[in-house]
C-alpha cells in the first residue's frame, strides 16, 4: 500500500507559447504507489511526467520531492533529480558505451561510487532485468525490447526513490513489450513509486494503485482501476475508453 506522500503537484502550469499544455494540474503521488497516466494523444501525459523532475519547467504552481520544492536550476535541483529516474520511450542510452558501462555511468559521475562497486551493482541489475548475460554487448546489438531493460536498470542504478516512465514500450515492436512490462510489473510488486505514462491497459490494469485519466491538459478523473475501468465518471473517459477497449 502506498505511504505518504512522496510526489506533490500543486497548481500546476504549463504553456507552449499559446498552447496551455498543463492546466492547473493537483496530483499526489505516495510513497511505494503506482500511478498510471493515460489519455489521448496531446492530453499533456508526457508533458506532466517530465515536469515532475524538471526536464520540462512550469508557468506556475510548485512540485515538491520528499516535502523538499523542486527548483528551477542549480545544485539543489541537481541533488533532487537523482532521487527521481528516467525510462524514455526512445532508451537514450549512450551507443558508443557498453551495456554495463552505461548502466554504471551515472553511479560513479553523478553518486562518487567507486567504480569497483558501481560494477558490482550493474551486474546485479543486469542479472534482475534478465540481461546478465549482454553486459560487455553494446545498445546496437541488442533488441529494443533489451534496450528499454538496460535504461530501466540504469536507471535502478541510482538507487532512486520513484521511477518516471514516459511511454516506454511505444517505440517496441509488439512481441517485445511484455518483456519490458513484466520488468515494471516487478518493480511495482516490490515497492518502488512509480509515474507510468502508457497505453498498455493491461498494466494500468493489473499494476496501478491508481488511474489518472488526462484530456486537454487537465487531469479529468484520478480512480482506482476498478472504479476507472468499470465505472468511468466522465463522458470524455467513457468515449475514450470505448475507443481503446474495442478490440
Amino acid at each position: 500500500m502506498a505511504g505518504d506522500a512522496l510526489i506533490e503537484l500543486r497548481g500546476v502550469n504549463k504553456h507552449y507559447g499559446k498552447l496551455h499544455v498543463l492546466q492547473d494540474i493537483d496530483l499526489t503521488v505516495g510513497r511505494g504507489e503506482v500511478v498510471v497516466v493515460i489519455g489521448p494523444s496531446g492530453s499533456g501525459k508526457s508533458t506532466l511526467c517530465r515536469t515532475i523532475n524538471r526536464l520540462e519547467p512550469i508557468g506556475s504552481g510548485t512540485i515538491t520531492l520528499d516535502g523538499h520544492p523542486l527548483p528551477e536550476e542549480g545544485r539543489e535541483l541537481a541533488r533532487l533529480r537523482a532521487e527521481v529516474g528516467m525510462v524514455f520511450q526512445s532508451f537514450n542510452l549512450f551507443a558508443h558505451k557498453s551495456v554495463l558501462a552505461n548502466v554504471m555511468l551515472a553511479p560513479v559521475k553523478v553518486r562518487g561510487r567507486k567504480k569497483e562497486d558501481a560494477e558490482r551493482r550493474a551486474r546485479q541489475l543486469l542479472e534482475r532485468v534478465g540481461l546478465a548475460a549482454h553486459a560487455d554487448k553494446y545498445p546496437a546489438q541488442l533488441s529494443g525490447g533489451q534496450q528499454q531493460r538496460v535504461a530501466i536498470a540504469r536507471a535502478l542504478a541510482m538507487e532512486p526513490q520513484a521511477l518516471l516512465f514516459d511511454e516506454p514500450t511505444s517505440a517496441l515492436d509488439p512481441e517485445m513489450i511484455n518483456e519490458v512490462l513484466e520488468v515494471m510489473q516487478q518493480l511495482a510488486q516490490e515497492g518502488m513509486t512509480m509515474v507510468v505514462v502508457t497505453h498498455e491497459m493491461g498494466f494500468a490494469r493489473s499494476a496501478a494503485n491508481r488511474v489518472v485519466f488526462m484530456a486537454d491538459g487537465r487531469i479529468v478523473e484520478d480512480r482506482t482501476p476498478e472504479e476507472f475501468f468499470t465505472a468511468p465518471e466522465s463522458d470524455r473517459a467513457k468515449d475514450f475508453l470505448s475507443k481503446i477497449l474495442k478490440h
